[in-house]
């Protein structure tokens, strides 16, 4: 977890997503309007392909956002920066370990058929 949006922060997040794809494939990435998204200095690698944002309530990651915010994020006073940081990274941990559950929020029905 970075502790700021910044084209910087996507450059470095964009490289480490480079080194997990398999060689001879490519990630497909869809993004939304976030500025650090859309700056010119963003340094995209070969294999990672960027969509612009058309529809972002269709973009799953939104999804998982909203779901993330609406049960383990709000309504919450921080201490101060660090709590921040560490309720996000709790939350984050907590919904990668449940990938049943990030299935149920990002399928769409209407893809498979």
């Amino acid at each position: 977890m970075l502790p700021f949006c910044t084209t910087a922060a996507m450059n470095l997040h964009l490289a480490e997503i480079s080194s997990m794809v398999s060689p001879g494939k490519h990630a497909v990435l869809l993004l939304d309007q976030a500025g650090w998204h859309l700056s010119a200095g963003v340094n995209v690698p070969a294999n990672i392909i960027l969509l612009p944002p058309k529809c972002p309530e269709l973009n799953v990651i939104e999804n998982i956002w909203q779901f993330m915010r609406d049960n383990w994020l709000s309504n919450r006073v921080f201490r101060d920066h660090d709590d921040i940081v560490d309720h996000c990274c709790h939350a984050w941990n907590r919904l990668i370990s449940q990938a049943w559950r990030i299935m149920s929020i990002g399928l769409r029905h209407w893809v498979c058929g």
